[in-house]
């Protein structure tokens, strides 16, 4: 059986993410860049859910088959990136737009109608995952820290 999900977010992610990056560089009064315009388009899932979703697979799915597992939750990397600052109570000067990478997906999306079908379904919607997630950023500086400050990793 294969699972595949969309872009996960909670807590313990590595601060080199887009989530935790948006919220450790805010946290620390830092630039939060953004590739091009921020226009890039994902659908998130919160951790647990997406656990799950993983979980429902192992119990009730289909030898030999495929599941999506995605939460219907397709933002824009500035709705997070805006979304998380308004959390925080930061202003949004602190976004910096920096040039795209080659080759840069747009858009990552999913249907996941087919672990619908075994009675799987998300527990959180985007804003409530969000705010536990940016909470535990808030109550853990002391786990990210020190992942910040590693050579050749980019937490900005």
């Amino acid at each position: 059986v294969i699972t595949r999900s969309s872009n996960n977010f909670g807590h313990y992610q590595y601060p080199e993410k887009l989530m935790p990056m948006i919220m450790v560089n805010s946290l620390s009064n830092k630039p939060v860049t953004l590739y091009g315009n921020g226009s890039g388009v994902r659908d998130w899932i919160f951790v647990e859910d997406n656990c799950r979703g993983i979980l429902t697979v192992l119990e009730k799915g289909k030898n030999c088959e495929i599941y999506n597992i995605g939460a219907e939750n397709e933002k824009t990397n500035i709705e997070v990136a805006k979304a998380i600052l308004e959390i925080l109570n930061k202003p949004e000067t602190l976004l910096k737009f920096v040039e795209e990478r080659p080759g840069h997906d747009q858009r990552y999306s999913m249907v996941s109608d087919k672990i619908k079908k075994l009675g799987w379904k998300t527990n959180y919607d985007f804003n409530t995952g969000l705010k536990k997630t940016v909470d535990w950023y808030v109550n853990n500086r002391k786990w990210w820290e020190p992942l910040k400050n590693i050579p050749g990793k980019r937490t900005s």
